[in-house]
């Protein structure tokens, strides 16, 4: 059964259109305005082996807050949609990434409770004209949407750019993860309270 999902969302501030296959080849289609960010949402779709296509128009002439909140709730919605009842699934995941001399830890779990929790000492405020506190809106807007805990951590690093990519590839992998099936619990909730 096919893992996809299209989501539109429109309100006065974006207008973002969003399609994913969970069980794609890494294909990416991404359009926000925002370079850096493509970028980074490229990564998300190439190291999750998702197929994944945005394109999102926001006010960013006010800044960039609003569409990259947007997008991650976007992209919540669309995973949740896309993975059903969630039975046979993996549900956790987490990823060590190194890149050069940085290292970052992301964690993944698909729990049906909203929490996210970026540790990330950064020191540029903007890299590749990306706010990099947006970080933190868009995560939590994937987070809150999805209804997953995603916990992130740079644990060192001397680049900004490594750290924020880093970030973006360890979540990838770890949601990669968190979403892969597992063929002998197929019929079966990953967990307990039978209630995701």
């Amino acid at each position: 059964m096919a893992r996809r999902a299209t989501i539109h969302r429109k309100t006065a501030e974006t207008d973002i259109r969003l399609a994913i296959n969970l069980d794609g080849r890494g294909k990416a289609k991404i359009a926000t305005g925002i370079r850096f960010f493509d970028h980074m949402l490229d990564l998300v779709a190439r190291h999750g082996a998702f197929d994944l296509a945005i394109e999102a128009k926001g006010d960013l002439d006010v800044d960039q807050h609003h569409t990259v909140e947007d997008v991650g709730i976007t992209l919540g919605e669309a995973v949740a949609q896309a993975l059903g009842n969630k039975k046979g699934i993996l549900r956790a995941g987490y990823f060590l990434m190194p890149m050069d001399e940085t290292l970052a830890a992301v964690a993944v779990d698909l729990s049906g409770r909203p929490y996210c929790v970026v540790n990330a000492k950064i020191k540029a405020e903007y890299v590749g004209g990306f706010q990099v506190e947006l970080l933190e809106d868009f995560f939590g807007g994937f987070a809150a949407a999805a209804k997953a805990n995603v916990h992130l951590r740079c644990l060192y690093g001397r680049s900004s750019h490594h750290q924020v990519e880093a970030l973006f590839k360890a979540f990838a992998r770890a949601l990669r993860f968190a979403v892969a099936r597992d063929k002998r619990l197929k019929n079966v909730l990953p967990s307990t309270k039978e209630l995701l």
